[in-house]
């Protein structure tokens, strides 16, 4: 009888979906080294005052010692504040445009659902200027991030989708609407993908109005693939909400347009034929100035964004200097609870041979094999017990492991217990079929 049990929101993966996790975590990482991107970790303790700045208290898990009266300190819930802090420490040693990727775990004190967990795998990588940050970078980013998603296919990640906007395109038709709660528009348009249009509708209009929220809806409501047809979609919603060419809203709209097109294009060029400009995509974290981005999975959209992040001006900054930077970050945990019923574990015992036990007294025998195999980089585990080969062999069939090595005084021989082939083996020189040394499995 258990003395106590896991916590709901704090997943706990068996040894063939631990299996799964790390593979996935080293194709992300090679990716993003492919890239350029340069790793750090930071702690994941920030001041409880810094987080709460840019996150929802409720959602922050608060740290405090027993009897200390020490309560001001956080368990970060993303790795782009972390990346903040970082940066400003040590902004007279790095190199700009500084490339970092960062992959650990953060944690959320949200509702537990499919996909979404309180403890979890964040994968990051951002680019941070000084001074100016070049548009080129807002496309940069997602072609990277696009990389690292399609080396994931032959884990068993389909096709996927990256919808594009821009905060100054949305800012710039909500201004020009005379909307001045722009920040709080963002947020709920935010929304739009969980609750849908009807009820984002109904919940802009406790901040717009009920005239003002419908033309958000409408804008939002706008997905392109093509340039063209994207640009002619903006006039017609501008026209009708008599939106004129000329003022400074228009000009931003304008500005955020552009961006969001040389994105695409970028993309388009790169082969990445799932890319589109989307106005529903606002990302509610109010710190967004440019062009922002969400991933979705064909298959399985109501999965919700596996990939997401945008440009940021004024996040890292000092009183003399502003660091933009440019950011996207994969939800690790949200994508493996996708890909564990698409790929299985080839091996759970990282083992390629069982080296079987006669007895006790000759086990010695069974250690000398393993001592060789393992010094030419073949791993093994030697029998726990001399029970019956059958239960020995059944063992390495539960475990997944390929080979069984028998050993005798007269000599070895190693039995493929998946084709049943038993054969006479030197350890010194025999080698394992390259089709086992795969961990993973991918289903059909």
């Amino acid at each position: 009888m258990p003395t106590s049990y896991s916590i709901s929101g704090f997943p706990e993966w068996s040894p063939e979906q631990r299996i799964i996790e790390k593979r996935v975590i080293e194709k992300i990482e090679e990716s993003f080294r492919l890239h350029g991107f340069i790793n750090i970790e930071t702690c994941g303790v920030e001041s409880y005052e810094s987080l709460i700045k840019k996150g929802d208290g409720k959602e922050i898990y608060r740290l405090s010692k027993e009897g200390s009266g020490e309560e001001n300190l956080g368990l970060h819930f993303d790795l782009t504040l972390p990346l903040s802090r970082y940066v400003l420490e040590r902004r007279g040693e790095l190199v700009f445009p500084f490339r970092r990727y960062q992959i650990q775990k953060v944690w959320r004190g949200e509702r537990p659902q499919n996909g979404r967990y309180r403890e979890f795998y964040q994968a990051d990588i951002d680019i941070v200027s000084q001074g100016e940050l070049p548009s080129h970078f807002e496309y940069e980013v997602p072609m990277a991030m696009c990389d690292t998603l399609k080396s994931l296919s032959p884990l068993g990640l389909g096709s996927f989708s990256m919808h594009i906007n821009n905060r100054k395109l949305s800012e710039g038709f909500y201004r020009a609407l005379g909307i001045e709660e722009i920040e709080e528009t963002l947020r709920r348009i935010d929304k739009i993908d969980k609750l849908g249009p009807e009820k984002t509708e109904e919940i802009l209009r406790e901040v717009v109005g009920e005239e003002k929220s419908r033309a958000c809806i409408e804008l939002a409501q706008i997905k392109e693939k093509d340039p063209l047809a994207f640009e002619e979609e903006i006039e017609k919603i501008c026209a009708r909400w008599n939106i004129s060419k000329g003022g400074e809203e228009k000009s931003l709209m304008l500005e955020g347009i552009k961006d969001a097109e040389l994105v695409l294009s970028a993309l388009r060029r790169a082969g990445f034929e799932g890319a589109c400009i989307d106005c529903s995509i606002a990302r509610g974290l109010d710190y967004y100035t440019g062009c922002v981005y969400e991933t979705f999975l064909d298959d399985n959209p109501l999965l919700g964004s596996i990939c997401s992040g945008g440009r940021y001006e004024r996040l890292i900054k000092t009183q003399k200097q502003s660091y933009p930077g440019v950011g996207m970050s994969i939800g690790v945990s949200r994508l493996l609870s996708y890909l564990f019923s698409k790929v299985g574990a080839g091996r759970i015992s990282p083992a390629m041979v069982l080296v079987s036990v006669w007895n006790e007294e000759e086990r010695w025998r069974s250690d000398e094999v393993a001592k060789i195999l393992r010094g030419r980089k073949i791993a093994c585990e030697v029998s726990p017990t001399s029970a019956k080969i059958g239960s020995q062999i059944k063992r390495a069939d539960k475990l997944l492991i390929p080979y069984v090595w028998f050993v005798t005084s007269q000599g070895s021989e190693v039995k493929d217990i998946r084709s049943g082939e038993q054969s006479k083996a030197d350890p010194l020189s025999w080698e394992p079929d390259p089709r086992y040394a795969a961990d993973i499995i991918v289903r059909e």
